[in-house]
């Protein structure tokens, strides 16, 4: 039977109940396990697809084309299993959905509640994703924290869960602060005292409690929240800032916390591996020798996590290389003419990442342009490959007016637009180009020699297209369209293959990036960035 595991999370929120979540989904899979692991959010939106960056962070895309919560790209890193549309609920989602099923018919006239509707919602949704994956064990983390309003019927829909599953087969996982109060030089558990009591006022008793701390906990801390808290001793786990957020589950490990899951859950698991993983934490804290500089150009550069995917999958290969990359954070506004060599001098690789709308776009284009008259190597990812294409066709291709339809919608020569069949009069939630699709890639380009095969599938996040009718221009210019669709029809890459790396990429690939796995794309442009 699969056992169901819920992560909460009290006191105040971005204690890293992701990151705990993930981490045991490492360990477990580590003993032999089938793993699943999903985030329900109490927000209204429907997905975070249509949220500012700076309100949530990325938006994180899985290989079916769900919008979701980036800290599904810590379960895919950490766990290294493809998720799905199943594995991120939304109280907008599952209120769109009740109201839908109402609307047609199927509760036959009766009053729609919170319970049992919506939480039969909820339920259906949990269960679903261990069916789908054949999952041993299923993670499930909820959003927010303990006493949010919005999360009650997540809560409640848990609770339901342990009763029908059965103690046995459900285990509650409860991420709190412990405050260290310089004053008096002490710890205080008293607010996770708080916080259990209000979770057990719901009706949930947590089985294990992790205790997120910036330093080490005396030994009767752990006695207190263990008795007052009403769990069994070695359930009280110390879960402390790291620098490096790899070696999470090796700390967690130490604390036996797999061993306690499969101990409270009766499951039977092999011998615990960690062989793999130690060995990239090793290669990661030894990666200090050499640093390479990468700038980030970015609109959104203020708030870290709106790129975090990006961030990760760079050190992922500077773990590969064993060289420590120092990203230095730049907001493309600030890029105006004349303060490119200001700004951008220095820097061993340039990375313009994803995004949408005109603020800062034509720092994005200097940023490009300084790239490539200075050979440095250059990194566009969506956003990213459309600045590179519009700033070689002002630059190279004589198109002084280049543009992309979403900028400027008068533009007369948009060398990025909607395709043929697309249209701009559709709502922006969930109308993108989404999800995994192949590309074919032309031999003897920089993409061929990164990959090492004529033929891929990456995650897109888009709606604008490289427009065809600037095909020819732009390649006898020399911009070289070294990967397309397999129907020949849309420009997916483009590069300059004289170079040691100047690509751009209309898709996502750092969504695929792992830690022990880093992708080859990222791979090619650190060496080339450390290559000089």
């Amino acid at each position: 039977m699969t056992k169901y595991i819920f992560v909460t999370g009290g006191v105040v929120s971005g204690l890293g109940k992701g990151i705990t979540a993930a981490s045991l989904g490492r360990l477990l899979k580590a003993r032999g396990l089938k793993v699943a692991a999903q985030k329900l959010d109490p927000y209204i939106n429907v997905d975070p697809g249509t949220m500012s960056p700076y309100q949530h962070g990325e938006v994180y895309v899985t290989e079916d084309g769900a919008e979701t919560d980036l800290d599904l790209g810590h379960y895919e890193r950490f766990i290294d299993e493809d998720l799905n549309k199943y594995s991120n609920l939304t109280t907008g989602k599952v209120y769109w959905n009740v109201l839908n099923k109402e609307r047609r018919g199927e509760y036959l006239g009766s009053t729609v509640q919170v319970i049992p509707h919506i939480t039969n919602e909820i339920k259906e949704f949990v269960y679903r994703v261990g069916r789908k994956t054949n999952a041993d064990v299923v993670i499930t983390e909820i959003g927010g924290t303990i006493g949010d309003i919005e999360s009650q019927p997540f809560i409640e829909a848990a609770r339901q869960i342990s009763l029908e599953t059965g103690r046995e087969n459900c285990l509650f996982i409860h991420v709190t602060l412990v405050p260290y109060l310089h004053g008096s030089e002490e710890h205080k558990s008293k607010p996770t005292q708080h916080s259990v009591k209000e979770l057990q006022g719901m009706g949930v008793h947590p089985n294990i409690i992790v205790l997120r701390c910036d330093e080490p906990l005396e030994a009767s801390i752990f006695q207190k929240i263990a008795l007052f808290c009403n769990v069994k001793p070695d359930c009280v786990i110390e879960n402390i800032t790291l620098p490096n957020l790899y070696e999470a589950p090796l700390m967690l490990e130490k604390a036996h916390l797999s061993e306690v899951v499969c101990r409270e859950l009766r499951i039977q698991a092999k011998e615990l591996d960690l062989a793999e993983w130690k060995e990239m934490v090793e290669r990661s804290n030894g990666a200090r020798d050499h640093v390479v500089t990468i700038g980030l150009v970015g609109k959104y550069v203020g708030l870290h996590d709106a790129y975090l995917s990006v961030v990760e999958a760079l050190h992922h290969a500077g773990i590969y290389h064993k060289v420590h990359v120092d990203i230095r954070w730049i907001d493309s506004e600030e890029i105006r003419e004349g303060q490119e060599e200001t700004l951008l001098s220095g820097l061993d690789g340039i990375i313009v990442p994803g995004g949408f709308g005109n603020r800062g776009i034509e720092g994005m284009i200097r940023a490009a342009r300084y790239a490539r008259e200075n050979q440095i190597p250059y990194f566009g990812i969506c956003l990213g490959m459309q600045i590179a294409v519009i700033e070689y066709a002002r630059n190279v291709a004589g198109i002084p007016d280049a543009n992309s339809g979403e900028f400027d919608e008068q533009c007369r020569h948009k060398v990025i637009d909607f395709m043929p069949g697309q249209s701009k009069d559709v709502d922006k939630g969930g109308t993108l180009r989404l999800g995994a699709y192949p590309c074919v890639i032309r031999g003897g380009t920089t993409m061929e020699r990164c990959y090492g095969t004529d033929r891929i599938a990456e995650r897109h996040r888009h709606r604008y297209e490289f427009n065809n009718e600037y095909r020819e221009v732009l390649s006898s210019c020399g911009l070289t369209l070294s990967g397309l669709s397999p129907d020949g029809e849309l420009v997916e890459t483009v590069e300059l293959t004289e170079r040691a790396f100047y690509v751009g990429v209309q898709y996502h690939p750092e969504f695929k990036s792992r830690p022990n796995r880093p992708h080859p794309l990222f791979i090619g442009f650190i060496g080339a960035a450390i290559q000089g």
